[in-house]
């Protein structure tokens, strides 16, 4: 595969991340963590939904969602979503055809030939559209219901995201389970259970001070 390029960032620049995230979810017979073991395992993050301004529609392919919040920040995500997930550098996303997400606000000029476009390609799943459509949100009023999450910085990627157990970044894990987890995964290579992630772990409610202290030591 082509490695494609991203922009730099610089270690002064906090508001600016080299990593996406992508948090789990409770699910109907699931915890957060029961979902993150079983990506772990299975190292794989599932696509199960659409996104984007072809949400509604079976053409538009089903993504996985990502965010490039700064990681001392993600506590707004933890708050949200929970206190595990996993994390990426943005590379590795770009190489798999991922990016991040652009907005069309609602009933702007280009929002509107967006739509246009998508209505004029329904029950034509080839048309070029599709590729667009889940990597554009359009924010606004609808209904009695608002939309604005820009302040998620959001990724997307469409299809499954497999990995291998070395590609992950980090893994996000409350702080009071490192030594359990670290044990753990020692015993999965040991015992060739499954695979074995030793990559570093952070805490999403931890300080700059300390994401950098294992990131960057």
């Amino acid at each position: 595969m082509t490695q494609k390029l991203v922009g730099s960032t610089h270690p002064d620049w906090h508001d600016m991340s080299p990593f996406v995230v992508h948090f789990t979810k409770k699910s109907a017979h699931q915890s957060e963590y029961d979902n993150s073991i079983s990506i772990l395992s299975e190292r794989r993050v599932e696509a199960r939904n659409r996104f984007g301004s072809g949400k509604n529609y079976a053409e538009s392919p089903k993504c996985v969602c990502f965010s490039e919040v700064p990681l001392h920040q993600l506590k707004r995500l933890a708050d949200k979503r929970g206190s595990y997930g996993i994390g990426f550098r943005k590379d590795f996303i770009v190489a798999r055809a991922g990016g991040p997400i652009m907005y069309a606000y609602q009933d702007t000029p280009h929002a509107l030939a967006l739509r246009a476009m998508i209505q004029e390609s329904v029950g034509d799943p080839e048309s070029p559209v599709w590729k667009i459509a889940p990597f554009v949100d359009q924010p606004g009023l609808y209904g009695s219901a608002s939309y604005f999450f820009e302040w998620e910085r959001e990724w997307r990627i469409v299809g499954d995201l497999s990995f291998e157990e070395s590609d992950p970044a980090f893994l996000i894990i409350p702080e009071g389970l490192h030594d359990a987890a670290k044990a753990f995964f020692e015993d999965a290579e040991q015992e060739q259970l499954g695979p074995s992630y030793k990559c570093p772990f952070i805490d999403p409610y931890w300080s700059l001070e300390q994401v950098n202290s294992v990131l960057f030591p």
